[in-house]
Order: structure tokens, then sequence, then C-alpha cells
């Protein structure tokens, strides 16, 4: 798939760079929220501090258990907790932090709903500094949902919690490796819910934002985006469901005569040969189980999870909280990386836009 202008950064990435030699622009200013304690996000939150990234990058956890984690995976990291001073730049091997204290100590391998609290305290002082500028991006570990409804709270996932807390109606969820990108109509539902929430209105609105934030956070002029149709063989002219010639072709018919450059409805099971996807610059997919799964066969340890539509730059782990391996050291961080990176250059480019 064609990347234009929005390979996912590193830190050698030209924006970066340019930022931290001082040539015009501060560093980009990270959000971290390591995610489920008694997960691995902590202790990925400490081989990410190990590590050289040009950026501030203060992690909102319980600076208790990060030096607990530290402790028993035999990391180095200092745990700095910060004041109402603003955070430095980073230094590898220095982890500053926003204290926010756990209800109950966390216990690897065991989530404890009574610190689900905690973590929706995590995220939103996170997600209020994102919007008040203090930060330009927030990065998130994994969590552990079935904790936070054995508490008691309603919760399908970050994307949505970050939707209600910055007010906004369709959040769209976004996953990308370096080689593929996949949007989604819908999210977390039942299968057999999936048909009724594929709405015309909802299509629409989905296909607005994530053409919209090709273009902006991503850099790409034109986007070109191939849908994916609901039924096997994209309803095979209504033969396996109506749904495709009833709701999505008028739809996208609607968006094209505004000016998108839409393919579909596609027949998911040829959507994604390489090269069809060498067409695309990003893929849209209707349901969960309907995209995600290629996207992470291709490239799993790299892919991110971006949340469109937010007045903030959003960007987590492609994984989960991996909770017979929390406390070991041996998760692999890669997919953290790589969205604290991502989340660097497109934090900087948002900035930039603002102020152009």
């Amino acid at each position: 798939m064609p990347r234009h202008s929005s390979k996912p950064a590193s830190p050698a990435d030209p924006a970066i760079s340019a930022a931290a030699n001082g040539r015009g622009a501060a560093l980009p200013r990270l959000a971290l929220v390591p995610g489920e304690p008694a997960g691995v996000g902590p202790e990925l939150a400490l081989q990410l501090a190990e590590r050289r990234l040009d950026a501030v990058l203060v992690a909102f956890a319980d600076p208790a258990h990060l030096r607990h984690t530290a402790a028993v995976t035999g990391s180095n990291v200092e745990i700095h907790e910060l004041g109402p001073d603003a955070a430095p730049a980073h230094q590898p091997g220095r982890l500053c932090v926003r204290a926010v204290t756990a209800a109950q100590a966390p216990s690897f391998g065991s989530p404890d709903p009574r610190n689900a609290a905690y973590l929706l305290e995590c995220f939103g002082q996170a997600a209020r500094g994102c919007m008040a500028g203090e930060f330009d991006a927030m990065v998130t570990g994994p969590v552990q949902k079935a904790a936070f409804n054995a508490a008691g709270i309603p919760f399908s996932g970050v994307t949505e919690l970050l939707a209600r807390l910055a007010g906004v109606e369709l959040p769209v969820m976004m996953l990308a490796n370096p080689d593929l990108r996949v949007a989604l109509v819908t999210t977390h539902l039942p299968l057999r819910a999936v048909a009724d929430a594929i709405t015309a209105e909802r299509l629409q609105g989905v296909l607005r934002v994530l053409h919209a934030a090709l273009r902006s956070d991503f850099g790409i002029d034109s986007p070109r985006i191939a849908v994916l149709g609901l039924n096997p063989h994209a309803g095979e002219d209504g033969h396996l469901g109506r749904e495709e010639l009833d709701v999505i072709i008028p739809a996208l018919d609607a968006l094209r005569a505004e000016g998108m450059q839409l393919q579909g409805p596609l027949p998911a099971d040829t959507a994604f040969l390489p090269q069809r996807l060498a067409t695309f610059d990003a893929v849209l997919a209707m349901y969960h189980d309907q995209g995600l799964p290629v996207l992470k066969f291709s490239g799993f340890e790299r892919a991110v999870n971006i949340t469109l539509g937010l007045p903030f730059i959003r960007v987590a782990v492609d994984h989960g909280t991996a909770l017979d391996l929390a406390g070991s050291g041996r998760a692999d961080p890669s997919s953290l990386f790589a969205a604290a990176d991502l989340a660097a250059s497109l934090g900087l480019r948002r900035r930039a836009l603002r102020s152009a």
C-alpha cells in the first residue's frame, strides 16, 4: 500500500529530529497511560522509557506499582514523580510520572475490578491534558474490559471512553502497520447486531472522519479508500443479502458525488490481495473480525490502534494485556514503541496545522 508522507515515525523521523534540534518547533509532548496494572502495560512502559525518544513523555500511573514492576522485571528505569512544573525532555532510563494511586496493590496476572476507577482516572487526566493543550498526543497500553464490567462500569473499549470524554459522537477505530491501514464501521458489537448497526448515516459519517484524518493527519491529499461489503461476495447482487444494494452502494455513490475516491463495496475475501492493496490508502471494514485478522497477520508486532475523530491524537498498542506474561519482563514492546513513534509524529503534524 503506498505510504505517501504517512510512514510511521521512528526516532530518526525528520519531523521529530527537526524538533529535537530546535529548528522552530518544540518536542512533541506525549501522555502515556500504561493500562491494566495487572497486565504487561507497566513493564512495556518501562521498556519504552529505556529507549531514546525525542519527545516529552509523561506517564499517568501509580508510581509505587511502576517501581515494583521495575524491581520484579530487573529494570533500572528511574521513576520521577512530577510536581506542578512542566515535564522535561525524555531521558533514556527515566520515566516522568503524574501520580495516580491504585485502589488496590495490583497483582500480576490478576486484574482487580477495584482498580477500574483508578484506570478511568488515568485516562481522564491524560485526555484532559490533551484537550487543554498540555500534550500533543496520548499513547495507551492494553486494558482488560472484563475488569471494568465486573466493577459495574459498562465499558466497551478505550476508543468509546475517550470519545465520551471528548464529546465526540462518532469515533473511528483504525489499525495500521507499515503496510496496511484498516478502519472499522462497527467495533465491539456482537455479530448478530452488526447488520442493523450499518446505516447509511453511520457509514457516511465514518467515511468522512476517515477521509479527513487521512488528509490532515497522514498528509494524503486525495485518499483512496476501499470499502468492503458486509455479505459474502459483497452480496452477489442481492442473492446473499441486500445490505449492499439498499444501504452501502447508495451511501458510497453520494460521497463519490462529493469527490471522494471510494472503491466498493468489495468482496472481503479478495480485497486484501497484494495487487489490490497497492491501489488503496486505507480499507474500511464493516466489522471487527472482517478486517483486523488480515492486518494482524500481516504485521502484528508493528501494528497500532489509532482513534480518528478525536480533538487530539490517540495511538494505542494492538494487543491485549497478556496476563500470562505480566511481571516476567518477556513481553514484546514493539507495538508500544511503534505507537509512541507514530503519536509523536502525528502530534507534531497536528500542532503545525493548528498554528499554520
